[in-house]
This record gives C-alpha cells, sequence and structure tokens, in this order.
C-alpha cells in the first residue's frame, strides 16, 4: 500500500494523510472482503472544498459495515478510521459493482 498513498499523495500534490489513509483503508476491505487481486477503480478529486475519494469493485453484495471494534480485536477499525476523518461517506451499487466513497474536507 505504500506506493497507493504515494500515487495519492503525487496526484494531489501536497500532504494529504487523512485522504491516503481513506484510500488505502477503502482498498485493504476489497482485499479483506471480495478478495486479493480483485480489480478495482481509485478516483480522488476535489470538488467544491471537498476531497472526495471511490473505490469501485465489482462485489456489490459485499457491502461495507462500520464495526464498533474493542481492544482485543484484531480488525473491524477501517471504517470508524474512516468515520472519524470524513464529512460523510456511503455505499452506491450500480448494475455488477459498488463504489464506497468518502468525502473529506479541505485543510
Amino acid at each position: 500500500m505504500p506506493d497507493l498513498r504515494r500515487a495519492v499523495r503525487g496526484h494531489l500534490g501536497e500532504p494529504c494523510a487523512d485522504v491516503q489513509l481513506c484510500v488505502t483503508e477503502l482498498v485493504a476491505n476489497v482485499i479483506r472482503h471480495v478478495g486479493e487481486g480483485t480489480p478495482v477503480r481509485v478516483r480522488v478529486f476535489r470538488a467544491e472544498a471537498r476531497t472526495r475519494v471511490e473505490v469501485t469493485d465489482p462485489d456489490p453484495r459485499a457491502l461495507p459495515v462500520l464495526l464498533h471494534a474493542t481492544g482485543d480485536d484484531g480488525s473491524g477499525r477501517g471504517l470508524a478510521l474512516l468515520e472519524a476523518v470524513a464529512l460523510r461517506w456511503g455505499v452506491e451499487q450500480r448494475g455488477g459493482s459498488k463504489t464506497v466513497w468518502c468525502e473529506l474536507g479541505e485543510g
């Protein structure tokens, strides 16, 4: 995932730790819940003083679920992290795919 984080920073042209975190957490969810090697499309763009991250994969059935992990849980914190840094997030299902997205404020 370091290459993905570097690509996001290069695309935005500035430090963007929260955006990088959201991208890597969403891609990690695809790997974990849909499968390694699953083709994904990652879009990161700015619009109306916000940065929007979209990760699309071909499995509309594997929907993300916000869990409330405890200190002993080894996983289940990805969407909680996303929710903590993003202004909002959601899922869009179209045809045979889904897009999990989030929006972050500028600055």
